[in-house]
């Protein structure tokens, strides 16, 4: 099969497109047939093996990757199961957490997978998993939004912030999106009722205070963000930092929990989604909101499998509209 490999840590150039063995499923495992995938932020951190620290856990490798073939989002369908796999058939359209998804097949757990909802092309499919589940945690689960509420979403013009917008709107929140110039549009037309263009304004300097705020995009110190909370508000933190540091975002996460010890505010992080019953059941929330009409991916540029550098690449800018989506075979 095709598929974008890597032999070495480095930059989104690093990808090399190669013929591999396709994967056969062993027990309650599925093999895929992808025909999209997404780009996230985690990609092009297990790209480069940054922050270094992450290299001691499992699954990333000391030296070089444990991992070939890169992507975690995909979108297609079920080509084969494995022994004591129920639920799931070949010939199911699908969509999920699949582990080397920059490939024309790749395995995961049946738990990580949940049907297509008809009205997505696989494209908007692929856009879901990563995005959808972190927003939903971010919102509800994490934040603990509430009708009324005022929320804050910077960053919200990207992957996790279009769904993140989405939802909150959704819960009957007052929503204040931060994002640049060219996405002010789009997140109004997602539910957002006050739109921050950060490259005219800093919403920590002034302004009105919000019950929660989730921050996508790490570019304020948290003495800073506490600023624009009121008294009992909640900062919930996704992630932030650039590559070459030795400890990246776990730096500021481990801070941001240490400082939640001294301070009248609720300072919270997302933990990643993890092979387990709660994924499979933040999957099924998503999927039900995007049948229902309440919740819809938003994609941005799409490149052909052979260019999933230059989407990492796009990526690892920080400016991506919405989900960056490889097309597949």
């Amino acid at each position: 099969m095709k598929a974008m490999v890597q032999d070495r840590f480095g930059p989104p150039e690093t990808l090399k497109p190669a013929d591999v063995d396709r994967p056969e499923p062993g027990t309650g495992q599925v093999l895929v047939r992808v025909y999209a995938a997404s780009v996230n932020p985690y990609d092009w951190h297990m790209l480069r093996g940054d922050p270094y620290a992450a290299r001691l856990t499992k699954g990333v490798g000391l030296t070089r990757p444990k991992s070939r073939v890169a992507g975690i989002d995909a979108a297609g369908r079920v080509e084969a199961t494995g022994p004591g796999v129920d639920g799931v058939r070949p010939g199911d359209e699908v969509l999920g957490f699949c582990p080397g998804a920059f490939a024309e097949y790749a395995l995961t757990a049946a738990d990580l997978l949940v049907p297509k909802p008809a009205n997505l092309t696989f494209a908007q499919a692929a856009a879901v998993p990563m995005g959808a589940v972190t927003a939903l945690r971010g919102i509800h689960t994490v934040g603990g939004v509430r009708a009324g509420q005022r929320v804050l979403i910077n960053g919200a013009g990207g992957g996790v912030g279009t769904f993140a917008v989405q939802l909150a709107a959704a819960a009957d929140a007052e929503v204040t999106a931060v994002c640049g110039t060219r996405n002010t549009g789009l997140v109004r037309s997602l539910g957002a009722a006050h739109v921050i263009d950060y490259t005219r304004e800093d919403f920590t300097a002034s302004g009105p205070r919000y019950d929660v705020i989730l921050d996508n995009v790490g570019n304020h110190p948290t003495r800073v963000l506490r600023r624009a909370l009121t008294p009992t508000g909640t900062l919930v933190a996704n992630g932030g930092g650039s590559p070459g540091h030795v400890f990246g975002p776990m730096a500021s996460m481990a801070k941001l929990l240490a400082a939640n010890l001294f301070t009248r505010h609720r300072l919270r992080v997302i933990l990643p989604a993890a092979p387990s019953g709660p994924t499979h059941r933040d999957l099924l929330t998503v999927t039900s909101l995007i049948e229902s009409g309440h919740l819809t991916p938003v994609t941005g540029h799409t490149y052909p499998l052979r260019e999933a550098g230059a989407a990492l690449r796009e990526v690892e800018g920080g400016h991506a509209r919405g989900k960056i989506v490889l097309t597949v075979g």
